[in-house]
């Protein structure tokens, strides 16, 4: 008998668009993705030449469970340097993407029935992780008025002397924006641990990100190499951690996943000393296109209550077309062919919108775009 634990778990429905889409090319259909979020860049070259170096070398075997003592260096010195903070590398463990990351610190933090703040809309996953450590999921509703910007009284509101965290992403998925700095300030400020995912944090076209390290030590940061690099197959991401959370996630390393891979940590080397300018061409890339796709959905009809200025979605309101965002998505992958997230896969109060990511060439932006035009004629 399957555990009943996985009952609890929801699919994650963009995979679903991205898995029935999959089945429309096989048949030799044309589909244009915007459903999932992932770059299309291929991997910058210092990378490329890295790996192969580092297999010639033999970087092929198992590393220290918190990683290589080089790539913690250089994450520490990365976050000084980005941010103004002081972190050490003994704070850093490098884990094999940034979802393990997140599994790891709640498993290390959370008790069975301890509660965990997520905002709702918010990725989608989230409470996922939390439900399979046998936390319980407490949402705080974020709204298109106020740009979908948390709000510290309604946090404050929610939590309870079983509250052991709060999560927050900036820039966020599914909605692109960030997290201002007051905000972020008083979140740290009220008491329980904050997760920051800020795996999006290099992907920022207006604005200035800040990582939660610039207003409380009592975090952990969550991030990565798939979306700023390109990397995602490579799978490596890093957690920095209060001290007193090193050997507990050490251990749980050890026994999980033993270590990241080694050569994708030479090559997260490679791509914070040597990568610089390839991370500035991809940007300025990606805001060509979100410019042109902000532009273009406008022009359809579409509300977009709160311009993205961070990673690589739109979420756009769609009410007046369909109150269920999952029929409607799937009936535009059917009908036009192009496939785009649902906004109900990111919580209830994302119901009513769709996300469209632009991590896709213009060339195909602009045909998922014309062929939706032409959907919307027909609606």
């Amino acid at each position: 008998m399957v555990n009943r634990l996985i009952d609890e778990i929801k699919p994650f429905i963009v995979m679903e668009v991205l898995e029935k889409a999959s089945e429309m090319e096989k048949k030799g259909i044309n589909v244009i993705h915007f459903e999932v979020g992932e770059p299309d860049f291929d991997l910058p070259e210092a990378v490329k030449i890295e790996s192969s170096r580092a297999i010639a070398n033999g970087h092929t075997h198992y590393t220290h469970s918190l990683g290589d003592h080089h790539l913690r260096t250089t994450i520490a010195n990365f976050y000084n340097r980005t941010y103004g903070i002081q972190t050490h590398y003994g704070n850093v463990i490098v884990t094999s993407g940034s979802s393990p990351a997140i599994l790891l610190v709640l498993s290390a933090l959370i008790e069975p029935g301890d509660e965990v703040i997520i905002s709702n809309p918010g990725y989608a996953c989230y409470s996922n992780f939390i439900k399979y450590v046998h936390g319980t999921v407490v949402e705080v509703p974020v709204f298109p008025e106020n740009g979908f910007q948390y709000s510290p009284a309604e946090i404050a509101r929610k939590m309870t002397d079983r509250t052991k965290a709060i999560i927050i992403n900036s820039p966020m998925n599914p909605t692109g924006n960030l997290l201002s700095p007051e905000v972020m300030k008083e979140i740290a400020g009220l008491g329980p641990h904050v997760i920051s995912d800020e795996i999006y944090q290099g992907l920022v076209y207006a604005g200035t990100p800040n990582s939660i390290l610039e207003f409380t030590d009592k975090a952990f940061v969550v991030n990565g190499f798939s979306k700023a690099y390109a990397m995602t197959g490579l799978r490596l991401g890093y957690c920095i951690c209060p001290e007193e959370f090193v050997r507990p996630i050490q251990k749980l390393q050890q026994t999980l996943f033993i270590c990241a891979g080694s050569v994708a940590q030479q090559c997260g080397i490679a791509a914070l000393e040597r990568c610089d300018n390839d991370l500035e061409e991809m940007k300025r890339i990606y805001n060509t296109r979100r410019i042109y796709m902000i532009g273009r959905l406008k022009k359809m009809g579409f509300t977009i209550p709160a311009e993205p200025t961070g990673a690589f979605y739109i979420f756009v309101d769609s009410h007046h077309l369909s109150l269920n965002s999952y029929a409607l998505a799937f009936d535009i992958l059917e009908k036009a062919h192009v496939g785009v997230t649902p906004g109900i896969d990111f919580g209830s109060n994302g119901e009513g919108f769709l996300r469209f990511s632009y991590a896709n060439s213009i060339e195909n932006i602009e045909e998922g775009l014309n062929r939706l035009e032409v959907y919307l004629h027909h609606v």
